[in-house]
């Protein structure tokens, strides 16, 4: 399991919670409980589907994580350009 879930689109983030899910041995059913959510609203979630704010939380909150900001990782061409010594 990972202790950050990172992620910039939204299939990707729930591919994340999907592979966090099943890391835990929880089933959509399970975690849709743990949440306070239908399984559908999970499946959705795990599909990247777009969903309200409150709805994604519960589901974070339901595999024992939160939502961290952090500063957006530059590509390398940009990395490059930085370094470059011009």
């Amino acid at each position: 399991m990972h202790d950050m879930l990172s992620s910039n689109n939204l299939s990707d983030l729930g591919k994340l919670l999907r592979a966090e899910r099943k890391a835990l041995g929880m089933t959509q059913s399970a975690m849709a409980k743990a949440a306070g959510l239908r399984r559908e609203t999970i499946i959705r979630l795990e599909a990247g589907e777009n969903v309200d704010m409150i709805t994604f939380l519960k589901a974070v909150a339901a595999i024992n994580k939160a939502i961290r900001l952090v500063d957006k990782r530059h590509d390398y061409e940009t990395v490059k350009e930085l370094f470059s010594g011009d």
